[in-house]
């Protein structure tokens, strides 16, 4: 054995005392980041943004499922091919029409501001496109039932405060400064 690696002697443990590094072994990383940010933007929390191409994707499979689903029932019940793409077709233009609709009035609405509470969907984990839209219309729902503007600051309230402690104070310096001068000319003379 050399330099105290490894077994003391292989006798009796079924190995031949060859000791190797261990090349998957990963060292532990400091938890904070090791630069600093540049600029509060980056502190400040953005929310992500959804693909609007994907969420349409999402929606016409979902038509075209739909479709599907009709197509096989009538393949089933024997009805002439003429007749299933007919009546496919005519499924497919009403759901379509009825996907524009919903979204026209999600735009007239602002994007999910309607009186009412919008139906909770159970996303799966890898709809995070959907998950993020649904995000974004409830926390527009909710600022909307808040009566926060739109372009509210978090913590915009301190800063003003903190801004006319400032002036009043400065007014008090700069108040102190003249009267303390005024009265020095009123003694002179």
């Amino acid at each position: 054995m050399s330099d105290n690696v490894g077994l003391p002697t292989p006798r009796g443990s079924g190995t031949s005392g060859y000791v190797q590094r261990n090349l998957a072994h990963q060292k532990p990383r400091d938890m904070a980041a090791p630069y600093l940010p540049r600029d509060a933007d980056s502190l400040r929390h953005r929310q992500r943004q959804p693909d609007k191409g994907l969420l349409e994707h999402d929606r016409k499979r979902e038509v075209e499922v739909r479709v599907f689903e009709l197509r096989d029932k009538l393949e089933e019940e024997g009805v002439p091919e003429d007749e299933i793409e007919s009546r496919c077709d005519e499924l497919r233009k009403k759901l379509l029409a009825d996907m524009e609709k919903s979204q026209d009035g999600e735009r007239r609405r602002g994007g999910g501001g309607g009186v009412g509470p919008a139906p909770r969907r159970s996303f799966k984990m890898h709809q995070v496109h959907e998950l993020a839209d649904a995000k974004i219309k409830e926390s527009e729902r909710l600022r909307q039932a808040l009566k926060i503007s739109k372009d509210y600051e978090e913590g915009s309230h301190w800063r003003r405060q903190e801004e006319r402690l400032k002036k009043a104070l400065e007014r008090e310096t700069d108040g102190g400064k003249d009267g303390a001068v005024n009265n020095k000319q009123d003694g002179e003379r």
